[in-house]
């Protein structure tokens, strides 16, 4: 019979594996941790001062207004960026600005839905929010005129967050048909009560050009889910505000002249 020597049975592992293995497991120990801080620490953290920190958000309005006070569009979207990258990423999502409204847009929308004739940057009737009209309006045309189109019109706050940059407020709807409103008798266009859709379609649309670095929902930003806007149109919404962070894009003139 062979004796094996003392200890034998339980060999102690090398002095250099067992710091091999001390280093693995403080690095895996290491990783958790910081994936833990920052996924429940960090980034909610960055994301609350959109939700609860920028100034425009305290108080912010709910539902835009016509000029006479009548309740409008509901309030839908934000964006948090400076105009020019706001310019840029619609642009890059294939949003074309609309019009200012003046006799010859006025006549060229009127020919447009008569004649079917394509119009892509057909102005959008002023809505009021913070006491003053629409600081941009941007469109997306369906079909040969101006009848059916996607829109949005943005209002810039005057406070701006940590980083200089102000809020845009947004109201995004679809129009289905031009005809008479039901409130003042005066030619308009009709919404699609869906006024989500049109919400996440801009969302959609900026992620695909690659302009959104984050987005925050805002649950129970409105109360009232139904609703009726300027032209007596019904609406129906989750109640949902979605909040985007605009990247920054390189300026393209595909992007800027593509019709």
């Amino acid at each position: 019979m062979s004796h094996l020597p003392e200890g034998s049975l339980n060999p102690e592992p090398p002095p250099i594996r067992r710091s091999r293995l001390k280093a693995l497991v403080h690095g895996a120990l290491g990783g958790l941790i910081l994936y833990f801080v920052v996924a429940y620490l960090i980034l909610p953290v960055a994301w609350r001062r959109y939700e609860k920190r920028h100034p425009a958000l305290d108080g912010a309005p709910r539902i835009a207004h016509t000029a006479s006070g009548i309740p409008g569009d509901p309030i839908n979207l934000g964006l948090v960026a400076t105009e020019e990258e706001i310019h840029l990423a619609l642009l890059a999502g294939k949003w074309f600005p609309a019009d200012s409204i003046t006799l010859e847009s006025s006549l060229r929308i009127a020919s447009s839905t008569v004649f079917h004739k394509s119009y892509v940057d057909a102005p959008v009737s002023s809505l009021y929010v913070w006491g003053h009209k629409q600081d941009l309006a941007f469109e997306q045309p369906v079909g040969e005129d101006a009848r059916r189109r996607h829109h949005v019109r943005f209002w810039r706050s005057e406070k701006l967050d940590d980083d200089g940059k102000p809020l845009w407020l947004g109201a995004a709807t679809f129009d289905t048909k031009v005809g008479l409103s039901h409130t003042t008798g005066e030619i308009t266009h009709h919404i699609s009560p869906d006024v989500d859709s049109e919400r996440d379609k801009i969302v959609a649309d900026l992620k695909q050009a690659g302009a959104v670095l984050k987005v925050q929902w805002i649950e129970g930003f409105h109360e009232q889910h139904d609703g009726k806007n300027g032209g007596g149109d019904p609406y129906h919404t989750d109640g949902k505000l979605a909040v985007v962070l605009v990247g920054t894009l390189s300026a393209s003139p595909r992007a800027s002249t593509e019709r």
